[in-house]
């Protein structure tokens, strides 16, 4: 009976075992399936023969500010699978809350605001200085004090990290242009809509210009302009929306904003007095916040006090500096823990006059780079060693580094700065010259039959230079 009984547990167990691993090959199946059919789908538009400087095509005024959107169609941009927006800001300039179908990186160029992102589920944990104590909680809807979610300060060099339809808003409360550049990342794998731009807008009535692509059929901008209205409850039926929120149906009708024409960037009419701590004291928070998440593993991080922002352009928190040539920083899921689930991370660089950031290929990643300050000159190698891009790129203007192609960046006589974007959380690079390059990392015997040069000659080319990937150049550009 003892014996029975154990071989009918033994077999129960397997036949479990069994069913579960079939159901994790699935599941791992379709992972890979979808994975390669994402892969198929970009890399068939990566046969670039040439690239080029890329400037906005689309100009949108709004009543307090301008946005520039890059062609998506543009095959630099559809190889990185990649949107690239700029924003700029008259003072008291509002965007309107709205999210997107895809991950999203800003980075701030100029200026200074504040910052409110609303994740679903989470407390308004920000309160005005009136307490509901004495009240019944029927009577907390008349109350003239606020509740809302976390509201953040960010300035100039902060790169701000959007999770994939969690809506947002900027405010300009500056006293001078804000200007902020933003890359939404279509070929995430959290986008399970199609590679073209959609942002969603809960307030104003956008243009069909930010609302769609370029590939719209004219069918479906003419539905547009019949409906006259572009954001999400424009859609929705008035009774509906009064039911919905408790509301008298004028108040619901204002909600659709039908003819509404201020933009998607609108003034505020009296400068804003949303709740929110003092500079210094969201500082001190995040520096606690960074040492707490240098001590544990960033499991205990929560999706409701992730922290979203990081300033890059901080001289003092440079990774790589050469008092001769300049300086890079980085941002990855290491000093930003939610870029592990957004899957991209940023670069700022800065060469001083004349400095050369060694020639080096992205090892994981794609490399979008936006020229913040200054010129410089870029040269740009393929897998066939032919040169793609050789010419000088300038402040405003974008260039885009497919991975693994080799490149090398050289400052002007006014220096050169820039942000680059990056397709994974941790890019990574791999120097062809320098202190830590792949041709210090080979013996000599080796540099001397692949190159057919003296041993004397290969000891030059590994150990001239001793600085690692910013170089001092003695030769001016031409």
């Amino acid at each position: 009976m003892g014996y029975s009984s154990l071989l009918s547990l033994s077999l129960c167990a397997l036949v479990l075992l069994s069913s579960c691993y079939a159901q994790i090959e699935q599941v791992t199946s379709r992972q890979q399936q979808k994975q390669r059919r994402g892969l198929e789908r970009f890399q068939s538009q990566c046969q670039l023969q040439n690239l080029n400087v890329l400037q906005p095509n689309r100009r949108i005024k709004s009543e307090a500010g301008t946005t520039e959107i890059w062609d998506q169609s543009q095959e630099e941009l559809q190889c990185a699978g990649v949107v690239v927006v700029r924003h700029k800001f008259e003072q008291r300039g509002l965007l309107l809350p709205s999210f997107n179908n895809a991950p999203q990186l800003m980075y701030i160029v100029q200026g200074r605001g504040i910052h409110g992102a609303a994740f679903p589920g989470c407390p308004e944990t920000f309160q005005s200085t009136q307490q509901y104590q004495h009240q019944r909680p029927a009577e907390r809807g008349q109350q003239s004090g606020d509740e809302h979610q976390k509201v953040r300060e960010f300035r100039e060099g902060d790169v701000i990290a959007l999770p994939v339809g969690v809506s947002h808003w900027i405010y300009n409360n500056g006293q001078s242009q804000l200007v902020l550049v933003s890359l939404v990342d279509q070929s995430n794998f959290a986008n399970q809509l199609d590679p073209n731009y959609r942002k969603f807008f809960l307030a104003g009535n956008p243009q069909e210009e930010v609302q769609g692509s370029l590939q719209d059929r004219e069918s479906e901008r003419k539905e547009r302009r019949e409906r006259r209205g572009n954001n999400i409850f424009s859609g929705l039926d008035e009774r509906t929306l009064a039911d919905a929120f408790n509301i008298d149906t004028q108040l619901a009708k204002k909600l659709q904003s039908r003819d509404d024409k201020r933009g998607i960037i609108v003034r505020a009419k009296e400068d804003f007095q949303v709740v929110r701590p003092g500079r210094q004291q969201e500082e001190e928070y995040e520096h606690e916040e960074r040492r707490r998440e240098s001590r544990d593993n960033g499991l205990e991080e929560t999706f409701c006090t992730m922290r979203l922002k990081h300033n890059i352009a901080d001289p003092k928190r440079a990774d790589i500096y050469n008092p001769r040539a300049g300086r890079i920083s980085t941002v990855n899921s290491y000093n930003l823990p939610i870029l592990n689930s957004l899957r991209l991370s940023a670069e700022h660089g800065t060469l001083y006059r004349n400095g050369i950031y060694a020639p080096h290929w992205n090892i994981n990643a794609h490399s979008i780079v936006y020229v913040t300050r200054g010129s410089g000159r870029c040269q740009i190698v393929d897998n066939n060693g032919n040169q793609v891009f050789n010419d000088r790129v300038k402040e405003g203007q974008l260039l885009v580094v497919p991975q693994n192609f080799a490149v090398v960046k050289q400052a002007s006589s006014e220096g050169f700065e820039w942000i680059a974007f990056k397709t994974n959380e941790n890019a990574k690079i791999s120097p062809l010259a320098g202190r830590t390059s792949v041709t210090r990392a080979m013996p000599e015997e080796v540099l001397m039959n692949s190159f057919r040069i003296s041993r004397e000659e290969a000891r030059r080319l590994k150990f001239n230079r001793q600085e690692t990937s910013l170089l001092q150049s003695v030769r001016s550009q031409e």
